[in-house]
């Protein structure tokens, strides 16, 4: 009979102990958040076996809805007594089945207050990112601190340094702790982040520090980038790693009033206006989606569902609205800036709307009009034959398949003309040799081109050629007859400039000279 009842008393432990670990989780905390918290627990003499038991139960309540790992929320525990110590950090447990078992095996450490150590050992490991067990870089950091308040030492240094380094400070107090000294140590709003409550009623505040918890490291699970007019690409971070499930994606226009573009948590999620809303599914591994079909200048709701049977999870959504529709030519520029020609470029480049492009251009105030057609697969064009030094208006206009039609208009000054060949020397080395120099400038230079030729006999003069880079201003000639000519032209991208041209007399008992015609 004792073996009876004393089995019925252990399945009723049993079921009592499941019940309470897999009572209903509070909503919008699964999955929600990213960051570490660490919880500075008191456990010195002046706090008693049951407070410090009181204490523990009160942070496995706080603790057990959130999801825990690298993705998710890693928490740390830290005990002050005399030697401090770190029970576990943050690299330490990745599910709520090892941390809640962790909490229950906790020991108080019992002695001296000594908090200031406490402290000295969260910012130097367990909260410095990148320590063995540290919290992680760019993610939010929390310190909850339990006391009773009595005799914590000089923590307002410590405390301040913490928040300097972007810690949040959450106080809890069970005691009757220095109101004052808490205040100042806490992040504010105080309101939210300072509490003081009897040992017995802690209950009552565990919604409250949790919501406090949640608000600084909730993380935004999905986003929406790279939106066009038509357009937008959904990001999230993956939580089906692993999992047997998959992904429910639905957008659509959002309903009357809704506006703006955001990131979205878990929660109550906004509604797909109308039940004009598209569906389809991603697979587990995945982490991006892209919408397209959108209509331009349009805000839209999007939902992520990540369905799997082995976990819960809850929607996360989205709120965006797309581009405005851009019609080309929306922006026009100038390159290739010469003297008689220019090359004008527009965008955006449209040839799926746009059949052809009119250019129109003309000398201002009053010049003659000229006009050129391209097609709605080109987004530039030379314009040609203009005059030196002067200002021109360049109107782009786009013909759209549509029926409209958009210009837009630049003005545009070309270069002046500037010689780009001058004072062409020859002096002659010897009997059959010269020294050729010219002086030359210019832009769109491209080199010079040398001929020569005999003039002695017209019929039979052969002509010579020579290739020079543009920064070469000069060269010798050898082996020439007598009376020879010599011309130097500069080379353009797409033609050959006018040149300027000497003819050499050599003489055995004068001093050489050549003279420009």
């Amino acid at each position: 009979m004792e073996r009876i009842v004393l089995l019925t008393w252990m399945l009723l432990c049993l079921f009592v102990a499941s019940a309470r670990t897999q009572k209903a989780l509070p909503e919008g905390v699964l999955n929600c958040c990213e960051g570490d918290v660490l919880f500075l627990l008191d456990s010195s003499g002046s706090v008693s076996s049951y407070e410090h038991s009181r204490l523990l139960s009160f942070l496995s309540d706080v603790l057990l809805p959130f999801s825990l790992g690298e993705d998710q929320v890693r928490v740390g525990l830290l005990q002050v007594g005399t030697q401090p110590k770190v029970e576990f950090d943050f690299g330490t447990h990745h599910s709520q089945t090892s941390l809640q078992g962790a909490l229950r095996n906790i020991r108080p450490l019992r002695g001296d207050t000594n908090t200031v150590e406490a402290l000295r050992i969260a910012s130097e490991s367990v909260l410095r990112p990148g320590t063995p067990g540290g919290s992680r870089k760019g993610l939010p950091r929390v310190l909850v601190w339990l006391t009773d308040g009595v005799k914590p030492g000089d923590v307002t240094g410590p405390m301040a340094a913490l928040r300097d380094e972007g810690v949040a400070v959450l106080v809890v107090s069970t005691g009757h702790g220095n109101y004052q000294v808490l205040r100042d140590v806490v992040t504010h709003p105080t309101d939210r982040h300072l509490y003081f409550v009897d040992i017995d009623d802690l209950s009552i505040i565990t919604e409250d520090l949790r919501n406090a918890i949640i608000e600084i490291i909730r993380a935004e699970r999905m986003t929406a980038r790279d939106i066009s007019t038509n357009s937008a690409t959904l990001q999230w971070r993956p939580v089906l790693t692993g999992l047997n499930g998959f992904y429910e994606i639905r957008f659509g226009p959002a309903p009357t009033g809704g506006a703006g573009s955001g990131s979205g948590g878990p929660g109550t999620s906004p509604s797909v206006g109308g039940g004009q809303y598209q569906r389809f599914t991603q697979s587990a591994d995945s982490s991006t989606a892209r919408l397209t079909g959108l209509k331009p200048d349009t805000t839209y709701v999007a939902t992520l569902t990540p369905e799997s049977n082995e976990q819960a999870f809850n929607t996360l959504s989205v709120t965006f609205t797309t581009k405005p529709e851009v019609l080309s030519p929306a922006v026009i520029s100038i390159s290739e800036l010469g003297s008689s020609s220019v090359r004008i470029n527009w965008g955006p480049l449209q040839p799926d709307r746009v059949i052809s492009y009119y250019i129109e251009y003309s000398t201002l105030p009053s010049g003659k009009l000229s006009a050129v057609t391209v097609s709605g697969t080109q987004n530039s064009t030379v314009l040609r034959n203009l005059q030196p030094d002067s200002t021109y208006l360049i109107t782009v206009s786009a013909r759209h398949s549509s029926g409209t039609e958009r210009a837009m208009s630049v003005k545009v000054c070309t270069e002046e003309v500037t010689p780009a060949l001058s004072d062409l020397q020859l002096t002659t080395v010897g009997s059959d040799s010269v020294q050729v120099d010219w002086r030359g400038s210019g832009s769109g230079l491209r080199g010079y081109w040398l001929t020569w030729e005999d003039q002695q006999n017209s019929v039979s003069a052969q002509l010579s050629t020579m290739y020079l880079p543009p920064e070469s201003l000069s060269t010798r000639l050898s082996h020439l007859p007598p009376l020879a000519r010599v011309c130097v032209s500069p080379i353009y991208r797409t033609a050959r400039g006018d040149g300027l041209c000497c003819t050499a007399q050599f003489h055995s008992d004068a001093l050489s000279y050549g003279y420009q015609s």
